[in-house]
């Protein structure tokens, strides 16, 4: 690989989101994720391209941090199993030309290209060099990729795997994205939701998301975009926490991603959950039908003044879910609405996948059907993910 600092498109590309993982503040009150810090530590970290291009340059985040984040080194190179990389594809990342660089409070920045033609479905290593104390971490929530941390730097490693001190992570730190230099007009749908998307109840480390067995579904038809995944676990349309709500971080976890065409959307689930079940055992005041059929018409209206398809889910069933005081007769009654509104015709949205529907209990439909239960009740296993992502009608995804 050669390292480039032009980040100027060839004739008949553009740069496009090829990967998302949509990032959350550590300093939130409600606490459901293990918050990290990191001093004097290499972190090895693994993402999967969900589309390709000649070139490959990616987005590093200090969003929330509180003060400066000092990268000593970064390095990315082609992952083959666990945190081993195949050290021959192992390339310096630079920032502006910098192989040392340090990343402001509240701040993003993008590496210099790399020129290399890259395919859906690579997994690329990123292994980040902190010798200062970082402060609480920007992070994803539920990645569902192992990430990789040692003592000192280790940065050139051809594996970490057995190394002294070595700690696996649940929770992926400073990535928000990756671009690709693709063919201009290429469709990219963002999965802007919940757990549903970021993959909350899938198997960790197989890529049995919903947006991951729908870019299959897209490869196999020969579509020519892909899906990019904005989920956030707990996530909610109205209210902050988990996360910026949907209507604050539309701009950014949506429209503002290169290359989008289409945003696929689902929420509600947490609107009516979680002040349950942050209250209980007493009960807690939930959004109305209109409240969420409000919130749910503005991200359409948004979405399209942006000039963007706009795609939405019914709201995923979740009665009997395991977690104290999420789900009541009262919430539960609102989806049915909401879902109703959504296959009616006052909808806004350009077209709707039947995600209710597609895992729900024909006996009890406001359960998630057994063999597509995560063993939670509120979220898919991976039968459920392909079966929500066999709902959607490919033809909806193409500009």
């Amino acid at each position: 690989m050669t390292t480039h600092t032009s980040a100027t498109p060839t004739t008949g590309t553009t740069w496009t989101a090829a990967f998302r993982s949509a990032v959350i503040s550590p300093h939130e009150s409600i606490d459901l994720f293990e918050i990290r810090s990191f001093t004097a530590q290499t972190l090895r970290q693994v993402i999967r391209l969900d589309g390709g291009g000649t070139a490959l340059r990616l987005h590093l985040s200090n969003r929330y941090g509180r003060q400066p984040l000092h990268i000593g080194g970064a390095h990315l190179a082609r992952r083959t199993t666990g945190s081993t990389i195949d050290p021959t594809t192992d390339t310096p990342l630079t920032v502006d030309g910098a192989h040392d660089f340090t990343i402001p409070a509240g701040a993003d920045v993008t590496t210099d290209p790399l020129h290399q033609t890259v395919t859906a479905g690579d997994e690329w290593a990123l292994t980040l060099w902190l010798p200062d104390d970082t402060g609480p971490a920007t992070y994803s929530a539920v990645p569902l990729r192992t990430g990789y941390t040692v003592p000192g730097n280790a940065l050139t490693a051809p594996t970490l795997d057995g190394a002294e001190d070595l700690q696996e992570l649940a929770t992926r730190h400073y990535i928000s994205g990756a671009d690709v230099l693709a063919p201009t007009g290429t469709p990219v749908t963002v999965a802007f939701g919940d757990s549903w998307f970021e993959g909350a109840g899938t198997t960790h480390d197989t890529d049995n998301r919903f947006p991951d067995l729908l870019n299959n579904r897209l490869r196999a038809a020969g579509h020519p975009g892909w899906t990019v995944n904005t989920g956030i676990s707990a996530n909610r349309l109205l209210t902050d926490e988990i996360g910026e709500h949907a209507l604050a971080r539309l701009q950014r976890d949506a429209l503002d991603i290169p290359g989008a065409t289409h945003v696929l959307i689902h929420f509600g689930l947490n609107d009516l959950g979680i002040p349950g079940q942050e209250a209980y055992p007493d009960p807690a005041p939930i959004p109305t039908a209109a409240d969420l059929i409000t919130g749910l018409t503005t991200l359409a209206d948004r979405i399209h003044a942006a000039g963007l398809t706009a795609i939405t889910t019914t709201v995923g069933p979740y009665k009997d879910t395991v977690y104290e005081g999420y789900s009541t007769p009262e919430g539960v009654a609102v989806a049915r609405e909401v879902n109703a509104w959504i296959r009616g015709a006052d909808s806004p949205f350009d077209a709707y996948a039947d995600f209710a529907a597609a895992v729900a209990d024909p006996a009890d439909p406001d359960r998630i059907h057994d063999d597509y239960d995560s063993g939670d009740g509120l979220h898919v296993n991976d039968a459920g993910a392909q079966a929500l992502a066999d709902t959607v009608d490919l033809a909806t995804l193409k500009n």
